[in-house]
């Protein structure tokens, strides 16, 4: 197995430090409101690398943190007249109601930031103790960017070209403006904890370095995020952790893609920024992360109309070709496994593997009169469908879905209508019916068997 590394910037062979065993942090949530489309994107991404690596017989630590402290969620808080507790705890039931519709798996772990300030505060001190923070004259404890030599690493940037493009209007409690907070010093009505240098509460780049090496050791297999995360984030987590260890913190670095819409970076006041769940009241979960999953977890992903009607009828030529299948574990004739481990194994190239999941449909398709040899590719298409998450409901839910304001008895009704007026030869009247329902994305399908049908919509 290969791994993009983003630290070396190259493909690398995967070796566990522990052979056998996986040890994985995916920096999560900071949950002060509900998750967007780009969230989506980083949580499906890793959970198919959690599903890939498993599949492929390793044992796996997955962790995934919570920042439930931190300014956002203090601003919101404050806004909304709740405390944090209330806030975050509302915003952490809708994560995990968004990532169970989207089909991804619990992490093994997932810690709260507010659940390790005594492991924060022991590296804080660490870091005081061995040169790498100072306390300041405000109350607040920062780093010392400058004594930590490689940084600047993990995205190619040297200090002395950021210290250059700093701002003016500097923090002047800090020795050097690229020095970043440890420790805020508390200010009267917030959250805060005792601790060494006054009451206060943690940074959010120290909260992921305690809580990791708390949950994985001090050095570990594979860090993952978002796109935005590499810098300074992951870059001020390195910096930390191995001053404060005197260890390797993490071997492999991984990145997922950003996510756009209509080829334009998300955000609120362009006005096309999507939270998950109003995603999902207009469309099918299930088409949602096939779009996420089409792309490699590295490329970026345009999110627009065409995009996920392209990614329906993806799905629906899948579902097509095991409409009436009855899949039965068997013998299949050729190579589809090994190209779909190949393509995994070779960054986790979803979109080489989804190339032979098509061939399988095909595959499937050609030999509908062999109910044997149809029956065993339709289980081999429906298993490598589930290591992605896909293809996981029968194909009459899926190609059935009902769209948004229609009901399906009416639907059952209008067929009826539509079979009387084609009795009766009126055939305008049985055309207008079913132009009627393809309008509202309805397509029938006549057969001998009789009238069914089966959804267009999103």
């Amino acid at each position: 197995m290969q791994i993009y590394n983003t630290l070396t910037r190259q493909k690398e062979v995967f070796a566990p430090i522990d052979a056998g065993n996986v040890r994985m942090y995916v920096c999560g949530m900071t949950v002060y409101d509900y998750c967007h489309l780009g969230h989506a994107r980083m949580l499906v991404a890793f959970d198919v690398i959690t599903r890939w690596l498993r599949t492929s017989g390793y044992g796996l630590t997955y962790v995934r943190n919570i920042t439930d402290v931190d300014d956002k969620i203090l601003v919101r808080a404050r806004d909304n007249d709740e405390s944090i507790e209330a806030l975050t705890g509302r915003m952490i039931d809708a994560m995990h109601e968004d990532e169970r519709r989207l089909g991804v798996l619990p992490p093994d772990q997932e810690p709260r930031a507010t659940a390790h300030i005594d492991d924060i505060i022991v590296m804080i001190r660490t870091l005081i103790e061995r040169g790498y923070a100072y306390h300041a004259d405000n109350g607040d404890v920062f780093y010392r960017v400058r004594r930590f030599e490689q940084y600047g690493a993990l995205n190619n940037r040297n200090p002395d070209d950021m210290r250059s493009g700093a701002r003016v209007d500097i923090d002047q409690a800090k020795e050097d403006p690229l020095d970043f907070v440890l420790w805020k010093s508390a200010i009267p009505g917030e959250a805060s904890w005792p601790s060494p240098w006054g009451a206060g509460r943690p940074g959010w780049h120290i909260e992921c370095s305690a809580m990791s090496t708390c949950c994985l050791g001090n050095t570990f297999d594979i860090h993952g995020g978002g796109p935005d995360l590499a810098f300074p984030h992951h870059e001020n987590e390195i910096a930390q952790s191995e001053a404060a260890t005197g260890q390797k913190y993490v071997n492999t670095w991984m990145h997922a893609g950003a996510l756009r819409v209509d080829n334009e970076k998300m955000s609120k006041s362009l006005g096309n920024f999507f939270t998950v769940r109003d995603v999902l009241k207009e469309h099918d979960p299930e088409v949602v992360r096939y779009l996420l999953v089409a792309s490699h977890y590295r490329s970026a992903i345009n999110y627009a109309p065409d995009t996920l009607k392209d990614a329906r009828r993806s799905l629906e030529r899948f579902y097509n070709a095991l409409e009436g299948v009855k899949v039965v574990k068997g013998a299949v004739s050729g190579d589809f496994n090994t190209r779909f481990t190949q393509a995994m194994n070779d960054d986790f190239n979803t979109p080489e593997a989804l190339a032979v999941m098509f061939e399988l449909a095909r595959e499937v398709n050609r030999h509908r009169d062999d109910a044997t040899q149809a029956g065993a590719l339709a289980f081999e298409l429906v298993r490598l469908g589930n290591i992605l998450g896909l293809l996981e409901r029968s194909p009459d839910d899926f190609l059935q879905g009902v769209p948004s304001g229609i009901d399906d008895k009416y639907i059952a009704g209008q067929i009826e209508a539509r079979n009387a007026a084609r009795r009766a030869r009126d055939f305008a009247e049985a055309d207008r019916i079913r132009d009627a329902l393809a309008a509202k994305g309805i397509i029938l399908k006549d057969s001998r068997e009789g009238t069914t049908w089966v959804s267009e919509t999103l």
